[in-house]
């Protein structure tokens, strides 16, 4: 198996998805365009890859921070698991493409007969476009397709000219809920102290 996965990593080769993404891919890959949607498909040893480039509408309002580029991800894992009856995303979480932010998931279908497949998916968006890499394999072959899995995703890479204002617009984090519960209710606090020692020096003054 290590000579095959060796052999495998030494086949696939970087495929051009767009001017600003690339992946591998193995040989003989199909690809398809029509209207600004893009796919690229292909067998590899013990699964399918499939990677989708969906160009956005062209008067897509700019994402202003990261909470609404995380309602857009939750929403197409909506979308996707709803395409398959009986369908359920799994370990569902972030990561990192580059500088940019993605969304790792794994969707489980059955369709009652005990046919089990699983789509393991890396979502990433930007203003322009949404991309979509996928691979596909039977429950059988789970413990087969880590290393295939792992070659694949791995090799996505994107240019320099992608940064993080190409998903949403301002990179201020806030104030974390520690920093307020310390600022407020610090300050809180001095009122409460303020109060009590202007108190106390009514009461002195009252008594002198």
């Amino acid at each position: 198996m290590f000579f095959a996965m060796s052999g495998f990593c030494q086949l696939i080769k970087p495929v051009k998805i767009d001017s600003l993404v690339t992946v591998s891919l193995p040989p003989g890959y199909q690809q398809k365009d029509t209207l600004g949607h893009k796919l690229f498909s292909a067998n590899s040893l013990y699964g399918y890859m499939v990677v989708i480039s969906q160009a956005n509408e062209k008067n897509n309002t700019p994402l202003k921070k990261e909470k609404d580029l995380n309602k857009v991800l939750k929403n197409i894992i909506k979308d996707i698991q709803g395409q398959s009856a009986g369908s359920s995303a799994q370990f569902v979480r972030d990561t990192t493409v580059g500088r940019l932010k993605a969304k790792t998931f794994r969707l489980k279908t059955d369709d009652g007969n005990g046919d089990v497949q699983y789509r393991n998916f890396v979502l990433l968006y930007t203003q322009d476009a949404t991309y979509t890499f996928e691979y596909v394999y039977p429950e059988n072959r789970a413990e087969l397709i880590k290393d295939e899995l792992k070659a694949f995703t791995s090799s996505i890479r994107l240019s320099p000219d992608l940064q993080r204002n190409d998903q949403y617009l301002s990179n201020a984090e806030g104030m974390s809920t520690i920093a307020k519960v310390g600022i407020f209710g610090g300050g809180g606090l001095l009122i409460i102290l303020a109060v009590v020692m202007v108190t106390r020096r009514k009461k002195k003054l009252a008594i002198g």
